[in-house]
């Protein structure tokens, strides 16, 4: 088994599958970057894992025991409100407009939205294990489109003000993306795509002293004040 550095970050699972739960913390810890402290296989496992060992971050399943509903939302809001510096990643099956809306409803600092099939693409998983720890957000691309398609469509929608070029902007700042990665993405300067962040954040209304993190409060201040679709 690859040596885990004294550096790596400490990392609470909670699955309740036991072979989806294990298998995570093997490919984890596989990597030398994450200490997986504790893996347990409900909510109140993992509230009182995180009490007791205070990670760094946590990975958790949105559904879990034992209504198998929102029990992993729930969680997630209570470990960011009892301790503010542990990032939460949260995972689903589905692509899953109301989970969004309920996760990230009270602010998306450290907080990550994440499909499971990222659990196999380990440079992602890190990355938003980084990011969370780091109290900036994250969400997996795939819901982002679920995100964005279901709202673009209403000729009344904020999005409906934005040009291809500044949707195209906002998709990447959704998904994490610095001004200069979304820059490298779409081959622009960095100067020109802060101007179409400013001019995104100009019209869908968000005022510039606010401290959200805009690469994914940009795409979801906007949604929460338009009609909620079906996930």
């Amino acid at each position: 088994m690859t040596e885990v550095a004294e550096e790596a970050m400490r990392v609470v699972i909670a699955e309740d599958h036991y072979l989806v739960r294990e298998g995570t913390r093997r490919l984890l810890e596989d990597t030398g970057h994450v200490a997986v402290v504790s893996a347990v296989g409900d909510a109140d496992e993992l509230l009182d894992a995180v009490d007791r060992l205070r990670p760094e971050a946590v990975i958790a399943d949105i559904r879990m025991p034992p209504s198998h509903h929102t029990e992993g939302i729930a969680a997630a809001h209570a470990i960011r409100a009892a301790h503010p510096g542990i990032g939460v990643v949260m995972l689903s099956q589905h692509a899953d407009e109301n989970y969004a809306f309920d996760l990230f409803q009270r602010g998306t600092d450290g907080l990550a939205y994440l499909l499971k099939e990222r659990i196999g693409e380990l440079d992602e998983l890190l990355r938003a294990l980084r990011e969370v720890a780091a109290g900036r957000s994250v969400v997996d691309p795939r819901i982002v489109e679920v995100l964005m398609g279901s709202h673009t469509r209403a000729a009344d929608a904020p999005l409906a003000a934005l040009t291809r070029r500044e949707l195209d902007v906002l998709r990447h700042m959704a998904e994490g993306k610095t001004n200069r990665a979304i820059a490298k993405a779409l081959t622009l300067s960095e100067s020109t795509i802060e101007k179409h962040v400013n001019s995104t954040f100009s019209k869908l209304g968000l005022a510039e002293e606010s401290q959200l993190h805009r690469r994914v409060s940009a795409v979801l201040a906007y949604l929460r004040h338009a009609p909620r679709g079906v996930g």
